[in-house]
């Protein structure tokens, strides 16, 4: 059996052991830090550029990486974006083991016998324990630190967070979601998710992008006067809908 977090049993691609060994890195530096340039992996894995596209290839021969352009948030500078590489669905599988359709059918059921309201229920409840571990971790750091103490908590949890500045704020990333197949069809999850960081944080938050919708990576912002965390910071805007907490802005 496979756990979230640890490399696949399987080897990625073919080859010798040696560069099996090196294209799960890459692969597992996908998953880490979300869709990726050659630079960057380059840069991160101690490679030339010319030997990350070799293992590159390999990866997209196994449909376990595929190359996108890169998603440009704010203002396009000149030129066409780099492209980046992420994982695929397969890619994804190899590096957890999760339970994703007896979960949706499952749902599926509650929601026949029990209406929608009671899969809404489901996934609040689900997210209430998580949200006592994330607050004991957030209430130990620093108010500057919150959101960073948030990301680790969530990473040792299999989201593979981060959290880094923005304009106006910061960004929580997920670079990794264990549930995101059912977040597919249940788009209740990511709500209460999304939710849950807003109580934590004290303030509104914007769900930006989700893996559940195709993207590579969960984006959360969260704006400066919610940075600090505090329970009695004023909000400024209307807490996110039910219908649009977990889903890309159109």
């Amino acid at each position: 059996m496979k756990n979230v977090g640890e490399a696949p049993q399987e080897e990625l691609a073919a080859g010798s052991r040696s560069d099996r060994s090196t294209r799960n890195r890459v692969a597992r530096s996908i998953l880490d830090h979300g869709p990726s340039t050659v630079a960057d992996l380059a840069k991160r894995l101690g490679l030339t550029q010319a030997a990350v596209r070799r293992h590159l290839d390999a990866l997209a021969h196994e449909n376990v990486v595929e190359p996108r352009e890169q998603r440009v948030y704010g203002a396009r500078t000149r030129g066409r974006p780099a492209k980046v590489f992420a994982l695929t669905d397969c890619g994804r599988d190899a590096f957890d083991q999760s339970y994703d359709k007896l979960a949706a059918e499952a749902l599926r059921w509650i929601t026949e016998h029990h209406g929608e309201g009671a899969v809404v229920d489901f996934a609040r409840a689900r997210i209430v324990a998580q949200a006592e571990t994330y607050k004991r971790a957030m209430d130990a750091a620093p108010p500057e630190r919150r959101t960073e103490a948030l990301a680790k908590a969530l990473t040792a949890d299999g989201y593979a967070a981060t959290a880094r500045s923005a304009p106006v704020g910061e960004q929580l990333c997920q670079h990794h979601c264990p549930v995101a197949h059912v977040a597919e069809q249940f788009p209740q999850l990511c709500e209460a998710e999304t939710e849950m960081f807003s109580e934590l944080l004290g303030t509104h938050v914007q769900r930006l992008a989700t893996i559940a919708h195709g993207d590579g990576v969960c984006t959360t912002f969260i704006p400066r006067s919610g940075g600090s965390g505090s329970s009695s910071t004023k909000r400024t805007t209307t807490p996110a809908s039910a219908s649009t907490a977990g889903r890309n802005p159109a």
